[in-house]
């Protein structure tokens, strides 16, 4: 992260208590946090030489700062881990991204390894050194985030400072932001995608970073109110639950707008929310291998910027692609495929880059369904693989969901697919409701009116307080299955 490091250096210079971040500790000034930085990489050059690989437990506070800027002053690689990772997961990282060192609280350590380590740096925290490799392995690669492993073992991408700043930038363009505004960091810290919009594209603006240690709703929306947070970006379900924990309405007026992408969303969940945060939404579609590579603006009507995920990047290009791989035409849906400025490097393999499949002309196929419409906009509908196959007969997951956002009083849904001996599955529906009696014959009247099949209509409703989210606060759809088949076993198979 040289250009980062050259540009806070110079940020330092001329303003050193401008404060670079607030977390749960407080205000931090810029000279303090580099200073910090500047110890830890003098201990890093010590340990490992310049061009280390860093696995460092994510954090979202200060540390993380501080161990972005001493790797990108060492010339190295910054490489991220949830503290919540089993040993197992540990163990599948540190194959993959083979690190000089690896730096961590010492309980996470202790997990991890089974045995305390050297240290103390970061405030406490310890430093395991774990052998030197070579310092160029990573082809320019700066960043390396794990994905959440919803579908199995998790996945480094690899990222470099070029595409960390050409998507900060375009996200800073299209939303309209200012230097020196002020950005939330709600998602945790541990992905190529968190570590760009959440502390690159911040740093690059030279505003105050909220960091939040914690998720939890309504913490979320006191801090971003309370220090005139412009833009944030998280998941849809962070979004509704912002929504739902906001106590008087136009808590967050003075935020630009909020980002949201990473998962299924409906126009009309999304819109109840954003007039109760008194923001505005910008749903968005990317991935941590293309970072947030499409938008709409906060001037776009309010159909386009809830009703599709915007249009791509200038030099992002977004096709379509029926199951042979030809184009297909705009209004049809099939497989989006995406090349541009942001796609990642490759994945982590042994230490090394491992390249990414990519088509002859050097597109990515994201696993997602998309429409292109006539004006460029686009509109993801669904994943791939996200069906319940009941009877032979395959559901579309988000075609069903989004019947349901649409009841007035549904403020989350997810539709899963529950075990049956005779059908193979059958359609179950989790709701965060505030309405007692939204049962199933409440809902399939529901969805009657809306014109959806009856065969696509769920056959168990449950009302939850909340649904599973994984460790970055997506939907975890596998343990939401989990839920769905013990409540129903629980219910006696009703209900």
């Amino acid at each position: 992260m040289k250009e980062l490091v050259a540009e806070l250096d110079a940020r330092v210079a001329t303003d050193p208590g401008a404060v670079v971040a607030i977390d749960a500790d407080g205000a931090h000034a810029l000279a303090a946090v580099l200073g910090a930085a500047d110890d830890f990489a003098e201990v890093l050059a010590d340990v490992a030489g310049p061009g280390v690989t860093l696995l460092l437990q994510a954090d979202n506070s200060k540390r993380t700062i501080a161990g972005a800027r001493a790797v990108g002053r060492l010339g190295g690689t910054l490489a991220l881990i949830s503290r919540h990772s089993t040993r197992e997961e540990f163990a599948a990282a540190r194959e993959d991204i083979a690190p000089d060192v690896v730096v961590a609280s010492a309980a996470a350590l202790s997990t991890w390894d089974g045995a305390a380590a050297d240290g103390p740096v970061l405030d406490g925290w310890h430093l395991a050194a774990a052998g030197r490799a070579a310092a160029d392995r990573w082809a320019g690669g700066v960043v390396v985030g794990l994905t959440s492993g919803s579908t199995g073992r998790a996945k480094g991408v690899v990222q470099s400072e070029a595409a960390l700043r050409y998507a900060g930038r375009r996200t800073i363009e299209a939303v309209g932001l200012r230097p020196g505004d002020a950005v939330g960091a709600l998602v945790p810290l541990s992905s190529a995608a968190a570590i760009c919009f959440g502390l690159y594209l911040p740093l690059m603006l030279g505003g105050p970073m909220l960091l939040l240690e914690k998720w939890e709703p309504g913490a979320a929306v006191r801090l971003l109110a309370e220090h005139r947070a412009r833009w944030t970006m998280c998941v849809p379900t962070m979004a509704l639950q912002m929504g739902s924990a906001a106590g008087a309405e136009g808590a967050l007026t003075a935020m630009t707008a909020m980002t949201v992408g990473g998962g299924p969303m409906d126009a009309g969940a999304l819109g109840r929310a954003e007039r109760r945060l008194g923001t505005r939404f910008l749903r968005v579609f990317g991935m941590s291998e293309c970072l947030g590579h499409t938008t709409p603006r906060p001037s776009d009507p309010v159909d386009q910027r809830l009703g599709t995920d915007g249009r791509p990047f200038p030099g992002t290009e977004l096709r379509v692609v029926d199951e042979l791989g030809a184009s297909l035409p705009a209004g049809v849906t099939g497989h989006a495929q995406v090349r541009g400025p942001s796609l990642f490097l490759g994945y982590a393999r042994g230490g090394t880059v491992e390249s990414p499949r990519l088509t002859r002309d050097g597109f990515l196929a994201t696993g997602d369904l998309m429409e292109i419409r006539p004006d460029g906009s686009v509109t993801v509908k669904g994943r791939e693989k996200d069906i319940i196959i009941r009877g032979g007969r395959n559901i579309d997951i988000t075609e069903v969901e989004s019947a349901i956002a649409r009841h007035p009083e549904v403020d989350q849904v997810c539709v899963v697919p529950v075990p049956d001996e005779v059908l193979g599955e059958r359609v179950a529906a989790l709701l965060v409701t505030g309405r007692e009696d939204l049962d199933v014959p409440a809902l399939q009247e529901h969805l009657h009116g809306e014109g959806l099949a009856k065969g696509k209509w769920p056959e168990y409703v449950f009302r939850v307080e909340a649904l599973p989210q994984n460790r970055v606060g997506k939907l975890a759809r596998r343990e939401a299955a989990v839920l769905a088949d013990r409540l129903r076993g629980a219910a006696g198979g009703g209900g």
